[in-house]
């Protein structure tokens, strides 16, 4: 950003330029990698990861600074995994390569990357990240210098992805027209094999390093839902885009129930003959879609609040806020139908300062859905089920997280925690309380052998066992005075010199 923008920044969105200002001069990277006490998990000292480095920086510059924010050697293996995908992902790309040979292409990728110097030089001279495998003997000797844990799971999920894009290349490949995604389970099914392998494999990667539980890696379900949730996220997102280059992700089983033949009869803008009715039934078909990617909010709060390692965390938990927030920006927005539209970046960089625990994470897609709901319609076909899903977000939080329990911050850096008392349920946590220590009460006064309902001693004192203490008592002085007579009667019978 320039100057001229932050100056018309301050003065047309001033909350705004407090948020960037804030981000810019508090979170700034916490780590370099070309450091040389980096060096040793880094690899920066090796050509052939340098490398690899500017080709992640050049293929994804948002995924590339949270990738180098992850501790230690977790940064090199989840860098190299990202490269492999985006090679494989740039051939399943490419529309220049005939089937046949993309096929086998494919199906033998997690072979090829293993391949000490091969290197692929025919993609179209239009794909973007074709340079990669140009030059892709070096995420090869990379890979093979990898622990062989991180290489197992990068291999086995690189074998499991490249075949299910190998289906659905040859099905392009093979039809006439346009390729539509037909229900929601070939839905799941497409978004699973390009992301949620990603996330199955992340989560093996994480506990291949120790950062992270060692089950973590078999928590398939929920590793596969945080996947599907930030790829549904982009698929709703991205509308025109794809609809403009003939892609079709949507599943017709959603749009086709709301009238339409095509994909393309929801656009919306200038130059476009908009039937009656249409953009009332594009937005109900769009808060399908959104509550389809609801649905897996659920899971990724579970997989969030599992996670140990901070650096893990904030890589997975900045995605999920970010989703959430482009949800809510779509949400009955008819301008997805005109143009991209994205987050502003204030409210991206409040997400990535606030993303830094699992209370405030869940709180944050508890507050977003909350704004899902208050602009649904009740003449919505799924706002019933729109309402249940947000509904389930908010139990979820009061179960894991209740609102009444206040955080407080201390000097020395140790949170405590207090009960809000403008809350009601405050009253009736501190009414069982008193219930409770009343109870505790009264059976130590019945263990006692005492009326706890008598008069007597004040409640603090009456718990005391006097009269032990006094038998204790007694019985120390009969000794003692027994030992005197008996000292004295020695003395009286034996006196000195006898």
């Amino acid at each position: 950003m320039g100057v001229g923008t932050w100056l018309l920044l301050l003065v047309t969105h001033p909350n705004e330029f407090r948020t960037l200002v804030q981000f810019w001069l508090h979170h700034e990277s916490k780590r370099d990698i070309t450091d040389e006490s980096e060096h040793a998990t880094s690899g920066w000292d090796r050509e052939s990861m340098r490398k690899c480095w500017g080709f992640l920086d050049a293929t994804s510059r948002s995924f590339s600074a949270v990738i180098k924010e992850l501790d230690g050697d977790l940064a090199r293996a989840i860098a190299l995994f990202y490269l492999v995908l985006r090679g494989l992902d740039t051939i399943e790309d490419d529309m220049t390569i005939p089937n046949d040979k993309k096929q086998k292409l494919l199906r033998s990728f997690h072979e090829l990357t293993l391949t000490e110097g091969w290197t692929f030089t025919e993609n179209g001279p239009n794909e973007k990240d074709r340079q990669l495998l140009v030059e892709y003997d070096c995420v090869v000797t990379e890979l093979n210098l990898l622990d062989p844990g991180y290489k197992k799971v990068i291999i086995d999920i690189c074998h499991k992805m490249e075949n299910g894009m190998a289906d659905f290349a040859h099905k392009a490949a093979v039809s006439k027209g346009p390729v539509y995604v037909e229900t929601a389970e070939e839905y799941d099914l497409y978004c699973h094999y390009v992301a949620g392998l990603v996330g199955e494999g992340l989560s093996g990667i994480f506990s291949a390093s120790g950062k992270e539980a060692p089950w973590l890696a078999s928590q398939l379900e929920l590793s596969n839902s945080m996947g599907l949730l930030l790829q549904k996220t982009n698929i709703i997102r991205d509308f025109r885009e794809d609809t403009d280059d003939s892609r079709f992700f949507w599943p017709r089983e959603i749009w086709g129930a709301f009238g339409f033949n095509d994909m393309a009869e929801m656009r919306l803008g200038p130059g476009i003959d908009v039937k009656e009715g249409v953009k009332e039934r594009a937005l109900w078909v769009q808060s399908a879609m959104i509550l389809d990617a609801m649905r897996h909010l659920v899971d990724a709060l579970d997989y969030l609040r599992v996670l140990k390692n901070q650096t893990v965390f904030n890589f997975c938990a900045i995605p999920a806020t970010m989703a959430i927030a482009t949800l809510e920006l779509c949400f009955m927005n008819p301008a997805m139908f005109e143009r991209n539209i994205k987050i502003r970046k204030a409210e991206a960089a409040d997400l990535i300062m606030k993303s830094t625990n699992p209370r405030e994470v869940a709180y944050i897609l508890r507050d977003f859905c909350r704004k899902i709901h208050a602009r649904s319609s009740p003449k919505d076909p799924s706002f019933m089920a729109l309402s249940l899903t947000c509904g389930q977000i908010e139990q979820w939080c009061e179960h894991q997280y209740p609102s009444f329990i206040q955080l407080n911050a201390s000097q020395s850096g140790h949170a405590s925690t207090s009960m809000n008392p403008a809350d009601q349920r405050s009253q009736i946590v501190l009414a069982d309380t008193e219930k409770e220590k009343a109870y505790k009460r009264e059976t130590r006064y019945r263990q006692l052998g005492l009326n706890p309902n008598a008069p007597g001693p004040a409640a603090e004192n009456a718990g005391l066992p006097w009269e032990m203490f006094l038998m204790i008592g007694a019985m120390i002085g009969a000794v003692a005075l027994i030992s005197v007579g008996v000292i004295f009667a020695v003395l009286w019978w034996f006196p000195e010199g006898q």
